[in-house]
Parts: C-alpha cells; structure tokens; sequence
C-alpha cells in the first residue's frame, strides 16, 4: 500500500486524473452555457457572483473546482432553473478522486468515525493545515507538482477539512513540537499554523496536545500514527512512510497502537500547556 504524506490528502492517483479532469471540463461547459444563456460575458459574471473574472475563466475550463458557495451566488445572476442544474453538476464533482488511490480506504473511514487519534512527527497533521502550509508542502514536493494539480490538491484538502465541523466525531492530535518550530514555509506560515491550531483547540470536539522536544520518556520512536473508532466501535490504525503505508485492522495490532497512543498522550503537554507554548512560540516569531 503505497503512502500519502503529510496527515493524506497529498498525492493524486493516476487512474483518476483523467476521470477527474473530464468531470471538471463538463461542469465548466455547463457553467459557460448557462452563462452565455444569460447573455452574460465572463467579466460580468464574475463581477454579479464576486469571483476575479480569471477564476470564472478557470472554472470553465476545468482547471480549478468550482468553489461550494458558487450555485448560491449565482442564483440571483442565472436564475433558479439554471442553479438547479449547476447545483446537480456539482454534485457530479468529488474532491475524492484528488485522493491517492491508497489513501482513499483510509479517508472513508475517516467520514464515518467516532473518534480519530493523531501522532504527528514528520508535518502538521492534514486536517489542521491552514492553507498556505498546504501550499508549502506541495511547492517543495518532489517531483514538483503542476499548478493545476496543486490547486486540486489544495482544495481537495480543504474540503477534507470539514469534517471537524461537520459532525460530532471527537478528535485528538498529539503533535511533535518539532514539526511547528521547523517553520515550514517561513515565519508568516508558520504565524498562520500556530493560529490555525490554537484555533481548533478552542473546539469542544478537539483535543490537541504538542509533544516538548526534550522529553526523556517517549514511546512514539515508531514513527506517526492514525486511529479511528467505527460506528460499530471496531478500531483501526493507519501509518505511513516513505512510499508506503498500511491499514491495520488485526485487532492485536490496533492495540498494540492504542496502547502506545495513550501512553504518548501522558507524555506530551496537557492541553492547557500547550496553548502556552504555542503562544509563547507565536510570540517569538
């Protein structure tokens, strides 16, 4: 199974970049058509829904996903037949396929959890990236990515993101304190970090934890983590590593993994320690 870096979310699977631009091209020629239906040139459509007239262009020519709120704004603008059918073509689109096709049973099963557990020591974990670290890691990615896949993947992610808002799954992160100090992406990145998760912190359903660098006693030399609780309360793990990765279903191993995450959740800063430290290293910045 091969490896999606970065908390998932990163890598785009090949047997799906050609689904996923033909899905795109056909919303953008719905979108032009009903523009144009309007008698509508692309400057003014723009300017009616809010959107640069570049992005507009964009969109319709399936180099970029067609923002949520867009049906919305353009309700006013093509009328509410015309949003019936941009909202249906929508629907057509799935961020999903930007997944890696490895990374995808994983992301699944992240939708329907009850709880999701985070050990973190290689990036800020996927879910609690603000977007310009997203664009960090992707500008500094090797092979490098095109502009166009960089901006799938991003609002891919983005859009991942939702999921600590959208439901009442309760999560927990326990992230190295490394990974922040690094400054992925400079300073005002790492500004945008530090508020991302001090922000997320604030939520009832999130827990997040910084392990200090110097911390003698430490049991996660094993490398990042990621379990989940079902609906039906079965637990499965995920790890990650250089082009590789596994699920991990086998119940003596998925407790061999909770075993470790609890006791990396003593190790690590209590909560509000560590909203100390993050503003203390916001501040020194």
């Amino acid at each position: 199974m091969r490896a999606d870096q970065g908390g998932g979310g990163n890598g785009g699977a090949n047997g799906t970049e050609a689904e996923l631009s033909d899905s795109l091209k056909t919303f953008g020629a719905v979108l032009k058509a009903l523009r144009e239906s309007s008698g509508l040139t692309q400057e003014e459509f723009a300017l009616r829904v809010r959107y640069s007239a570049a992005y507009v262009a964009k969109i319709e020519q399936g180099k970029r996903f067609p923002p949520a709120d867009l049906p919305g704004r353009a309700e006013d603008v093509l009328g509410p037949v015309a949003v019936k059918v941009l909202t249906a073509a929508a629907k057509s689109l799935t961020r999903r396929a930007v997944l890696a096709s490895w990374f995808r049973q994983w992301a699944e099963i992240e939708e329907d959890a009850v709880s999701l557990y985070t050990y973190e020591c290689r990036a800020i974990p996927g879910l609690l990236q603000p977007e310009a670290y997203i664009r960090a890691i992707f500008d500094r990615r090797l092979p490098p990515a095109s502009e166009e896949q960089i901006e799938r993947e991003v609002a891919s992610r983005l859009e991942r993101q939702q999921l600590i808002s959208a439901k009442n799954t309760a999560f927990s992160f326990v992230i190295e304190q490394s990974v922040v100090a690094r400054r992925m992406g400079g300073r005002d990145v790492t500004r945008q970090v530090i508020d991302r998760l001090l922000d997320m912190s604030a939520r009832r359903n999130v827990e997040i934890q910084i392990m200090a660098t110097v911390q003698e006693d430490h049991c996660g030399i094993d490398g990042q983590m990621y379990l989940a609780e079902t609906t039906a309360h079965q637990w499965l793990g995920y790890t990650e590593g250089q082009r590789s990765s596994s699920l991990i279903s086998a119940p003596k191993d998925v407790s061999v993994l909770l075993q470790r995450y609890g006791k990396l959740r003593s190790q690590a800063l209590d909560c509000r320690a560590t909203v100390t430290l993050l503003e203390q290293m916001r501040g020194a910045l």
